[in-house]
């Protein structure tokens, strides 16, 4: 295993995230799933997951990445993240045996997806940097097939398992969980700037096409300063045609005392990244037509009209191109 270092005491440190546990044989990190076994960090649920599903592209979420296309979906145990309000937390959480799941090798998931006509295969649920190996042998395998691979992810990885692990994915989901490093303390029980670092990395350093994702909480991470200031460092550092999403925060957890988000929370988040400048703004998990579409960046025009996963309307003519101006869409299209 290429991201660890030795210690004394035959202590050895796991360097994928910036968590760098340090661990005794037969420990595990704070992910679960990752051992030291015999001085040698191992990836317990190598080859296990928790169920595999076919999902629209549309739910991971990807507005602008083939959309309507099918995309087979898994993940595994464990995160290493700590985030009081996790919507998945049943597996993301679990500390049972990592090889109580579904058993699929790499190959076998490639032929699934080629089977079921799936143009992409998702690392989701969980996050893939866990289960590192995992997910690349899979993408590798994936990308000789000429199958997209897509990682759901929270971007809190080191930077050199970064660069191998975004060599081999084809598009990104990253969740930027909130625009503080109080937030991110209080609430993942981790930092902001690794996954700062990470986007930046992504977006201007590789070909992976990359979406964003806040989870709003209120009273947590919707106050409008806050929301000003994350929008103006996408604008500052990526650009403004990166898309983002807002998408609402349901009692779960940790945080089963905190109400819902109302979908107004979600219209006042996607109105100030509009007015920031931002071209590709959505809401998703509560959502209407209006803030499912996707508008033309240069005449404004409605180019992908959805209501959610549905599509209503698709005004993209070969290459990505807006049928009424001839402006190029950014992302990937048929």
């Amino acid at each position: 295993m290429k991201y660890q270092k030795v210690l004394t005491n035959s202590n050895i440190q796991c360097l994928i995230c910036p968590r760098e546990c340090i661990l005794q044989d037969g420990q595990r990190g704070f992910c679960h799933v990752r051992k030291n076994d015999g001085g040698k960090i191992i990836l317990d649920t190598y080859g296990y997951n928790t169920g595999l599903a076919i999902d629209p592209i549309e739910k991971k979420p990807l507005y602008q990445f083939f959309p309507t296309s099918g995309i087979l979906s898994f993940g595994t145990l464990g995160c290493n993240m700590g985030c009081r309000f996790c919507q998945n937390w049943q597996t993301t959480k679990n500390r049972s045996d990592c090889k109580s799941g579904n058993k699929n090798t790499p190959e076998e998931i490639v032929q699934i997806a080629k089977n079921y006509n799936c143009k992409s295969v998702a690392f989701t649920y969980n996050d893939p940097i866990i289960f590192f190996e995992y997910a690349i042998d899979t993408a590798k395998l994936c990308r000789q097939e000429g199958i997209k691979t897509v990682a759901v992810t929270s971007g809190y990885i080191n930077p050199d398992p970064a660069k191998e692990f975004y060599a081999v994915m084809d598009a990104a989901n990253i969740d930027l969980k909130g625009f503080s490093e109080e937030f991110y303390a209080k609430n993942c029980m981790a930092h902001l700037q690794p996954v700062l670092d990470t986007i930046k990395y992504v977006c201007n350093e590789t070909d992976c096409h990359v979406e964003l994702t806040t989870l709003l909480i209120e009273g947590q991470n919707d106050n409008e300063d806050m929301l000003k200031r994350e929008c103006e460092w996408i604008l500052n550092n990526i650009g403004d045609c990166v898309p983002l999403h807002f998408s609402a925060f349901f009692p779960n957890y940790k945080m089963r005392d905190t109400k819902s988000t109302e979908f107004s929370t979600l219209i006042k988040a996607y109105n100030i990244a509009k007015n920031s400048g931002l071209k590709y703004v959505y809401t998703g998990n509560l959502t209407n037509t209006q803030t499912s579409t996707t508008y033309c960046k240069n005449c404004a025009k409605p180019i992908i009209v959805r209501n959610r996963y549905r599509l209503l309307e698709y005004n993209l003519e070969q290459g990505g191109m807006c049928k009424f101006c001839g402006t190029k869409c950014d992302g990937r299209f048929e």
